[in-house]
């Protein structure tokens, strides 16, 4: 497992811009699936987008594709989510999330999660 900790969150308007990054520590992390869930008030915890070892595989769910951009630093051992354009909707505690050797799909398929940086955006 890694240990991971997020930064970067805090308060916007709709239509501006964040970014947050997950610092990992571990020696292997250039061999972990990086990726962000978020959870919202009363909702489920959900996966916003995850990235490959090397970077160059990415996902994203739905509503933030063209808006949000993951990558990463292996050599700094970062992984970041480049949040333009946000709505209210995308309110929420949002979690640095890894696993090592192969992707995620879900919560139950996550090793290691961080702390989690809230996120509001106001209308």
């Amino acid at each position: 497992q890694v240990r991971l900790e997020e930064s970067g969150g805090g308060l916007v308007q709709a239509g501006g811009s964040l970014r947050l990054s997950c610092a990992a520590s571990g020696r292997t992390f250039d061999r972990y699936y990086m990726g962000w869930f978020r959870q919202a008030p009363g909702k489920e915890r959900e996966i916003v987008a995850r990235i490959s070892w090397s970077g160059g595989t990415t996902y994203y769910r739905d509503s933030v594709k063209g808006r949000f951009d993951i990558s990463r630093d292996n050599a700094k051992n970062t992984v970041y989510l480049q949040m333009n354009s946000l709505k209210p909707e995308d309110t929420a505690v949002y979690y640095c999330a890894a696993r090592g050797g192969s992707p995620f799909y879900s919560v139950d398929s996550v090793d290691s999660w961080g702390k989690g940086t809230l996120v509001t955006v106001s209308s």
